[in-house]
């Protein structure tokens, strides 16, 4: 990890949102000193301090910010495409498999209860929105 990399990174994020370094680290929840001290390069950035950013800025993506691949903003269409993919493996899931050449020899896994909160079922249902709940109590909501 280049600490001078993600510095750099981090100043084009206050950039791009326009916030001063106090009100940055007002936003994430850290010492304003601490901001101060990692912008001059006499800090290197935490872990905690790198998702207390990724997790109050949705744009931000982790592994841009650690090591510049990918962009920034995240692209819409990257959102899209992650979206797309989940939405892919669900519909995955409610197809029946049809028997192929070899699917006698395929170990067979205990099928997984679908929980569901409505009331009728049907086939023609439609996805509609995906919230992923993460367990510091943050979630990402994505609408088709």
């Amino acid at each position: 990890m280049n600490s001078e990399g993600i510095i750099f990174r981090l100043k084009e994020v206050l950039e791009h949102y326009s916030l001063t370094s106090s009100t940055f680290a007002d936003t994430i929840d850290v010492q304003r000193s601490s901001i101060s001290h990692l912008l001059s390069g006499r800090n290197k950035p935490s872990l905690d301090f790198v998702m207390k950013v990724v997790n109050k800025f949705p744009d931000v993506d982790l592994y841009w910010l650690l090591y510049g691949d990918g962009s920034f903003p995240k692209k819409k269409e990257e959102k899209k495409k992650i979206i797309e993919t989940i939405s892919e493996e669900i519909q995955k899931e409610d197809k029946i498999e049809t028997p192929t050449l070899f699917s006698e020899n395929m170990i067979n896994e205990p099928e997984v209860e679908k929980v569901s909160n409505t009331r009728f079922s049907s086939n023609d249902k439609k996805l509609l929105k995906i919230v992923l709940l993460y367990d510091d109590g943050s979630f990402e909501e994505y609408n088709k």
